[in-house]
């Protein structure tokens, strides 16, 4: 394994997106709307295209324009954070009369904390990376609307749950362009399993998915399906944006 008319990023009220549903044949995947859902879900034509949630940025995005898609290193000081290796592929398509169509050209940021739960170039209370940028870079999509990222299976810091932080702009450079910005999730018994590296030893209880208020939100529309590929794991997200 190789490793239609709605406003450009309008939430809908839980009316009106009962109401376009039965317009256009689309299918509600859950039996909840959650704050900041796009319209984007299967149809008879497009199978593959879903309904995601957004969820909070966080504290710790940097906008440091990393064009890479091996964001392991730290490229202030060339060293390689330790940990399991993760291919991960975000797919970005669009979604217009009732149908998906991969997202080109969009630029995709992924960012997330180390193996020991420690974020690059941030201040906090615990520590300050400020003026290195490991574990963090953006990618365009390219024609099959795929970005990919060489990384490492993020470890933990207190409070939450495993996660990768990621955000999808339609162009950055605009004023007015679609952002979506959410954050990924793994299944408790794998990252116990893959926490058992020596690169992830750290005192303390890891939080669990349900013990994380943000993985409530809307966490188990979120949630990767690493496979094993040599001494690492690949993973695939499918997200799909309301075209304006």
């Amino acid at each position: 394994m190789d490793l239609d008319d709605l406003p450009v990023g309008r939430v809908l009220s839980r009316r009106e997106a009962l109401g376009a549903l039965g317009a256009s044949g689309l299918v509600l995947l859950a039996d909840r709307w959650l704050p900041g859902w796009y319209l984007a879900a299967p149809t008879r034509r497009s199978p593959g295209c879903v309904v995601r949630p957004e969820q909070m940025e966080g504290p710790y995005f940097v906008d440091g324009m990393l064009d890479r898609s091996d964001i392991r290193a730290d490229p202030d000081n060339g060293q390689v954070m330790p940990g399991t290796p993760l291919l991960l592929t975000l797919a970005v398509s669009t979604v217009r009369d009732n149908a998906c169509t991969p997202l080109a050209g969009a630029h995709v940021d992924v960012w997330h904390c180390d193996a020991l739960g420690v974020y690059s170039g941030v201040k906090d209370p615990h520590f300050d990376t400020v003026g290195h940028h490991y574990l963090r870079g953006w990618q365009r999509t390219d024609k099959k609307g795929e970005a990919r990222f060489r990384t490492i299976y993020p470890g933990w810091y207190p409070g939450r749950s495993v996660h990768i932080h990621f955000k999808v702009r339609t162009d950055p450079d605009a004023e007015r362009g679609q952002v979506f910005t959410s954050q990924l999730y793994f299944d408790d018994a794998l990252t116990t399993r893959v926490h058992q590296a020596q690169a992830y030893t750290k005192a303390g209880r890891r939080a669990m998915n349900a013990d994380d208020e943000i993985y409530a939100n809307g966490g188990d529309q979120l949630m990767l399906a690493p496979e094993r590929a040599g001494d690492g794991w690949v993973a695939r997200f499918d997200v799909a944006m309301q075209a304006g």
